[in-house]
Order: C-alpha cells, then structure tokens, then sequence
C-alpha cells in the first residue's frame, strides 16, 4: 500500500531519527506519531528508529484501521490514539530516555526544580506501572496527561505531547534535562524545588515580557545584544 501522507510520514521518520541521534530512542524501543486530520503517521513495531525513513511508517485511521504502510504499527498504537481523542495535541513522542527512565522508576512525580519546566505543565506526574501496549497503561497516561505536556511511565519511559512534531520533540528533550537536573542535584543534597508562589512569579513576568518569543527590535539598538 502506498501512503496519502508521504510529507507528514517524512517528518514522523525525521524527528525519530532525530530523538535517536540525542539517544532518547535506543533500538526499536519508542515511537513517535503525528495526527494529521483524521489520520495519524506512526512507527511501525519491531523498527530501528534511527535508521527509519518515511516509507517505513504507517498511517491509521482514528480508529486504528490500517490506511497505508507495510507494516504493523507500534504496540503502543493504543496509547496515541487515546490522547488524540482526549486532547488537541497533533504529535506524541514516547521514548525510554535514560534519565527520564531513571527518574520514573523512583519517584511518583518530578518536582519543579527549574522554571523552564513550566511549559510541560509544572511538575511532571509519573503513572504506575502498567504491562506496554495494554488499555490499562494507554487510560493511565492520558489521564495524567490534563493539563501536561509529558508524563512520565513508572519502570518504562516517558510521553510527550506537541502542537506539532517539533514541539513533541523538544518537549521530550526538555523533560530528560529536567530529569538529568534532578538526578545531579541529588548528587550535592536534596532538591529544592520552587514554591508555587515562586511558580507564579515566573509565570507573570514571562507573561509581562513575552518571555521565550522572538522580538523585533523595530530600528532600535539593543544595547545588550550589539
């Protein structure tokens, strides 16, 4: 079968390739999926996904119903699919990065340590075990997933969720920073996360700023950045 989706195929085989190369996706263990209309491009089962290219994904129907592709789809095809229906994310990268692995095998939820963590939501929750590719796992992470853009798998991985690819992926890059944080501060002592009322503080001043956005500097020298 040939695929409808080539262009959105090549950016699923893209960003998996590109997860693989900063090592989040070690072998055939992860996947990646973008939902375009009422289709979703996703990584096939058994893949190596630093070597995928766009004729190796498959495209499926909200449903799970095969559209194009050679082969069979993730086993984790379920868990997308639920949080397609639940939310408006438009990708999901799920990997078995090693620190944000590491950190899901011991904590029920990654603190705040860093203000760069409040794009994912705040504090990162970790879902309880569930066997991979199971209804059970699939229900846990979407519900833990309002008002997240990642949650953490207890003894398994991590999920992240984007407007679109690039964002899933650089999501998924932030939450191993921020687990990799925490596992050096636990090194020196215990960590001190920031308060909610310190949360807050950094909330309003990238609001009164636009904290994070590109601005011109319309004719105007900016004498910090000549």
């Amino acid at each position: 079968m040939s695929s409808p989706a080539p262009a959105e195929s090549a950016r699923v085989a893209a960003a998996s390739r590109r997860l693989a190369e900063e090592g989040l996706l070690i072998g055939t263990a992860g996947n990646v999926s973008m939902r375009h209309g009422d289709l979703v491009s996703v990584t096939p089962t058994g893949a190596v996904l630093g070597d995928i290219d766009a004729a190796d994904i498959t495209v499926v129907d909200l449903d799970g119903g095969i559209v194009a592709g050679k082969y069979a789809p993730t086993s984790e095809l379920g868990l997308h699919l639920d949080i397609y229906r639940a939310y408006p994310a438009r990708a999901i990268v799920h990997t078995h990065a090693p620190k944000s692995t590491a950190v899901g095998c011991v904590l029920d939820e990654l603190p705040v340590l860093h203000y760069q963590q409040l794009v994912l939501g705040g504090a990162t929750p970790v879902v309880p075990f569930h066997p991979f590719g199971t209804p059970e796992l699939a229900s846990a992470v979407r519900e833990a997933l309002r008002g997240k853009q990642c949650a953490l798998m207890a003894n398994h991985g991590a999920v992240a969720l984007g407007a679109d690819l690039d964002q899933a992926v650089e999501y998924a890059l932030l939450l191993e920073w921020a687990c990799t944080l925490y596992l050096d501060a636990r090194t020196i002592g215990t960590p001190r996360p920031l308060t909610a009322e310190q949360q807050a503080a950094v909330i309003e001043v990238a609001w009164r700023t636009g904290y994070g956005t590109r601005k011109p500097l319309d004719g105007r020298l900016d004498r910090d950045n000549r």
